[in-house]
């Protein structure tokens, strides 16, 4: 195992925080590289639990000579958002100095890399993969870092964009375990969602906002398209699946959940080939379906109140299944909640207290009749 340590720009005179990363096995490996770092939104823990056991599990596998592909751990994704405990509460979702989510606004690769590349690409799908990756690492080597939060996203984006995989560990309030990822990428994704016993497995091309995921993987397919529509008949493959894990909730933190969560990710390294196993653990069913992001279903409170949650995360409601009640204590009044349209009901809120048009609880159906930015502020 290396350890290395990437400085970021300091935002403040007397202070500069610093990105620590993991590496095992070979860089340049044929085998193939892996990303995997955690608690990005700096309040969400459980994916940095996980990341800890992985670590120790790597350790190990690489003493053993069994890691034939390149790994690289990142179990502190956000150092920044980790220094926002303000009066006893972990902040970390938000930048406090931008007000921008850790999540989002991340570079947009495509145009750059297609003006780079274009004259270049072949018949040949391997070589215009290596030639894509070198172009993605030399944009974004040349990108400035103006804030310490520029200079995080740019770190991460390095140590992450010329992944074979990429998985970003994080946790929604209350919910169980699921997935998001590009819907190109879906059939490459389902044996991790299968390890993992995801009960959502959301997919879209484009969420909004370009989040870490997207931007590691969205320049492929519309690279793809680009191409076609130059009449450039090249084949451009799906070369990096990234995955958002959402590790169930916030308060769900616990060294079995988190073993559970680490031999699933090993399992499917093993799966990819970046893992020496003598054989394969068989994939177990798929507790759901894939279903389109533009169908998850938010259940919104009409009117203040306390909520009274009737179903737990994990659970497939039918169409006008009753999810929960608001009740408002002073008016006497009582709001049901349920979907519209019935299926996987994969998280809700962790406090049970509603303002008027808040997101209750949240449903993943197979109708997608979302537009615009699908993901949450």
């Amino acid at each position: 195992m290396i350890h290395h340590q990437h400085p970021l720009t300091s935002s403040c005179l007397g202070t500069q925080r610093q990105l620590s990363s993991f590496h095992f096995g070979q860089p340049g490996s044929s085998a193939g590289k892996a990303y995997i770092q955690a608690s990005l939104h700096a309040d969400e823990l459980p994916g940095m639990l996980t990341a800890w056991e992985l670590k120790q599990a790597l350790r190990a596998l690489e003493e053993q000579g069994k890691i034939v592909g390149e790994i690289i751990l990142v179990p502190q994704a956000n150092p920044i958002g980790h220094a926002q405990s303000i009066q006893g509460y972990q902040m970390g979702r938000f930048d406090l100095a931008s007000g921008q989510n850790f999540n989002r606004h991340y570079p947009q690769l495509t145009t750059a890399v297609y003006a780079a590349v274009k004259e270049q690409l072949g018949a040949d799908a391997k070589a215009n993969t290596r030639l894509i990756r070198a172009a993605i690492r030399q944009h974004l080597q040349q990108l400035a870092e103006p804030t310490e939060l520029v200079s995080l996203r740019k770190n991460l984006m390095l140590l992450a964009a010329d992944a074979d995989i990429v998985l970003d560990l994080h946790c929604d309030c209350n919910a169980a375990l699921h997935v998001y990822t590009g819907t190109p990428l879906w059939e490459q994704c389902e044996p991790l969602a299968r390890y993992l016993q995801s009960h959502a497995q959301l997919l879209a091309t484009e969420s909004g906002d370009y989040p870490f995921d997207e931007a590691c993987s969205q320049t492929w397919w519309e690279l793809q398209a680009l191409c076609r529509q130059d009449g450039l008949e090249l084949p451009i493959e799906m070369a990096c699946l990234s995955v958002t894990v959402e590790l169930r909730g916030q308060h769900q933190v616990s060294q079995q959940l988190a073993r559970q969560d680490a031999a699933a990710i090993l399992d499917f390294l093993r799966f990819r080939g970046l893992i020496a196993a003598d054989s394969l653990p068989a994939q177990p069913a798929l507790p759901y379906p894939a279903t389109p992001l533009a169908g998850s279903e938010n259940l919104v409170a009409p009117h203040p109140g306390v909520v009274s949650f009737l179903v737990a995360p994990g659970h497939v409601v039918a169409a006008g299944q009753p999810v929960a009640e608001i009740i408002d204590p002073l008016q006497d009044k009582v709001s049901i909640l349920s979907s519209a349209h019935g299926g996987m009901l994969y998280a809700h809120e962790l406090h049970p207290y509603a303002t008027a048009g808040m997101t209750v609880a949240k449903v993943a159906t197979a109708q997608a009749f979302k537009s615009g930015k699908l993901l949450s502020a």
